[in-house]
């Protein structure tokens, strides 16, 4: 008799998909596996899934015999007893297959041998069976009862909320994979551009590109540069926005920069130079970036002195990153941009005024512009402009523009000058 109340993975003609590491290698299924062999006084006991070509595939092994199978070990489905349980043919509780016929006709069952059997299909949320759990004995176990039935039960439970989320987070990299994947021609990439103006006089300065990727209501560019950097394609979506930054430069109006936003690790591969090499573009800054930690400071700054001859240096988020000011002064950058954090309110608040007012010593110490982020009201303007920081940037000049009304803009405020 069958069982119709499952329903099998579609594997179709394509391989089950490899199991992650940290599923592999999970602690915490190893030491379930080792539990419900203390709780039931059994030998072996592992997990195990479907895969393709109706075969099953041990995944996890506990025991302290020599088996001449582990993990990783495939076999014909047909060939085992978790198969059949599944199929009502033989029962998740066995005391003794001497008690069941079919399980004669299991090579298994004199190879093992196997002298007792539990047995209980591991399902995942939508109900497909992706494997089971099972511990067994050599011996045949007459005690063995109901309530051993629903111990393992309860083990198989916390071992398939294991498996369950290992296999949520695969399938999540492998969508997070696919979506920036569909970006890296640079077909779906936009580009914004905002404004950066002198505080003294008001002109613009500058402007920092910035890229904007499909579904921006639901997902801003962190998220995308996020999926980007977990499934190992950082450099590449990166590089995706500098050249389609650079494609936009162009339209900047003579004597305002262009600033193009690169991490450390982008630099470091060498990639950037290579491109910039080759666009050979004019008035262009590129912007470190400080979400990334830097293990080799004397590295990066090789390459960016590799840099300078196709552009200037800005050092993003000064103040809040991981830039000391030695190392500031090692990257020999020609603009830093202190973080919004330190405009926010300056104009009521003393110990950002005393920070920013340290900022612009030292800027004008090594020779570099300033720049405050995050500029929304005249208040923080004048603040800013009197303690001494040459550019500002933020909604009270504009907010990122599309390259033509950023140009516009850019223009419009020339002329009225």
């Amino acid at each position: 008799m069958g069982n119709p109340a499952f329903k099998l993975p579609a594997f179709d003609d394509a391989p089950a998909r490899p199991l992650a590491d940290e599923l592999i290698n999970d602690p915490a299924i190893d030491r379930i596996l080792n539990a419900v062999r203390g709780h039931l006084g059994l030998e072996i006991a592992f997990v195990s899934r479907y895969v393709e070509n109706e075969q099953r595939e041990l995944t996890h092994v506990s025991t302290d015999l020599e088996l001449p199978m582990g993990a990783g070990f495939r076999e014909d489905r047909e060939d085992s007893y978790c198969w059949h349980i599944l199929q009502g043919r033989l029962p998740e509780l066995i005391q003794d297959p001497a008690d069941h016929p079919l399980t004669e006709k299991l090579a298994i069952t004199k190879f093992l041998p196997v002298g007792c059997h539990v047995n209980t299909p591991l399902r995942l949320a939508d109900g497909t069976v992706w494997g089971s759990f099972c511990a067994l004995g050599r011996e045949p176990r007459r005690d063995m009862n109901q309530r051993d039935l629903e111990i393992l039960q309860s083990f198989a439970g916390l071992a398939g909320e294991r498996i369950e989320a290992s296999l949520s987070e695969q399938i999540g990299l492998q969508q997070a994979r696919e979506r920036v994947e569909a970006m890296l021609d640079g077909h779906a990439v936009t580009m914004f551009q905002q404004p950066i103006h002198e505080l003294a006089t008001g002109k613009p300065v500058g402007v920092e590109c910035l890229a904007r990727f499909p579904d921006l209501n639901k997902r801003g560019p962190d998220a995308w540069f996020d999926d980007a950097e977990r499934v190992g394609l950082g450099n590449e979506l990166e590089m995706t926005a500098v050249r389609c930054a650079l494609e936009t430069v162009g339209q900047v109006p003579d004597g305002i920069y262009a600033a193009i936003n690169a991490s450390p690790a982008t630099i470091l591969s060498g990639a950037l130079r290579h491109t910039l090499e080759e666009a050979g573009a004019d008035n262009l800054v590129i912007e470190i970036t400080e979400h990334q930690e830097v293990s080799d400071f004397a590295a990066l700054a090789r390459e960016i002195k590799a840099l300078k001859p196709f552009c200037r240096i800005a050092i993003d988020d000064v103040g809040t990153g991981y830039a000391g000011l030695r190392h500031l002064v090692e990257l020999q950058p020609d603009i830093l941009k202190m973080d919004m954090v330190l405009t926010r309110e300056i104009d009521s608040d003393p110990a950002r005024r005393a920070i920013t007012a340290a900022m612009v010593q030292f800027a004008s110490e090594i020779g570099c512009k300033l720049v405050a982020e995050g500029i929304e009201t005249e208040e923080e303007r004048a603040v800013m402009q009197d303690l001494g920081v040459d550019y500002g940037q933020g909604y009270l000049f504009a907010r990122p523009l599309p390259v033509i009304a950023a140009q516009q803009h850019l223009l419009g405020v020339t002329m009225e000058e």
